[in-house]
């Protein structure tokens, strides 16, 4: 489903930098409302000041709290919300033999990639849904969700459940004008990995191509450069047509 992108209301979780700034500065060039949120409430002022127009909203999407603070805010200034894009992130980079970090570590990393979103999506949904107009929900989950990358092992674990579930919300919501679309990024030159990373596909190339991919609402699944390969997308075909099988053997209730 394409996006009319004068018509948006955008809310981009982590929006302060990286991928999520990149498309919300796209979306505000071409019209829309775009609302960002972070943790990082000075980060968010000097990036609305730099970007005309733009609201932010302070807020750790890693707490349960301030998501449901956030969802009423969104209830409230922006009651016609039609694109929520669950792009938040962070990466620990250790392997599972040498992490001796505490627990909370790694819990606020399943917690910022994986309940987060799932969670913001439950209590935004009736808004998406109301009236049913056309709404998109944009998650963003990794090559690392389909191929496990060892040096970040809980960020792997937590996209695959990512791609998991964004796949069971998009089959749930089949039958209504909400669409689900997947972005699978590869390396992207952005401070995920700490300040100063090289590896990786220029951000603003990146941003660009999804963008444009996003908008025009052709693909449930949105990769680039090596999530985009031929033996990438044969791969997901064949896990693709056993989700269909398994799922029309064993219905579940669907959203209306």
């Amino acid at each position: 489903m394409s996006i009319d992108i004068e018509a948006a209301c955008v809310l981009i979780t982590g929006g302060g930098s990286g991928i999520g700034l990149g498309l919300a500065r796209r979306f505000l060039e071409g019209g829309a409302r775009v609302t960002i949120t972070g943790r990082d409430r000075a980060r968010l002022e000097r990036v609305a000041a730099d970007h005309p127009g733009l609201d932010f909203v302070a807020s750790d999407i890693a707490d349960p709290c301030a998501r449901e603070a956030l969802a009423e805010q969104v209830r409230e200034s922006m009651p016609a919300l039609n694109v929520l894009i669950n792009n938040a992130g962070i990466q620990r980079r250790i392997g599972l033999a040498e992490d001796d970090a505490p627990w909370a570590q790694r819990q606020a990393e399943i917690d910022t990639l994986l309940s987060g979103p799932i969670h913001l999506n439950h209590l935004l949904l009736p808004l998406l849904l109301s009236e049913r107009r056309a709404a998109t929900i944009v998650n963003l989950s990794s090559g690392g969700a389909y191929v496990p990358q060892p040096f970040a092992p809980v960020y792997s674990a937590s996209k695959a459940a990512l791609h998991s579930y964004t796949m069971n919300l998009r089959f749930a919501l089949r039958h209504t004008a909400c669409s689900v679309v997947e972005l699978i990024p590869p390396a992207v030159r952005t401070s995920l990995a700490g300040d100063g990373a090289v590896h990786g596909v220029d951000l603003e190339v990146y941003c660009d191509a999804v963008f444009a991919a996003l908008v025009a609402g052709d693909a449930d699944e949105i990769g680039y450069g090596p999530t985009a390969s031929a033996a990438f997308e044969a791969a997901k075909a064949g896990y693709r047509a056993m989700f269909d099988t398994m799922a029309g053997r064993f219905p579940v209730k669907r959203y209306e």
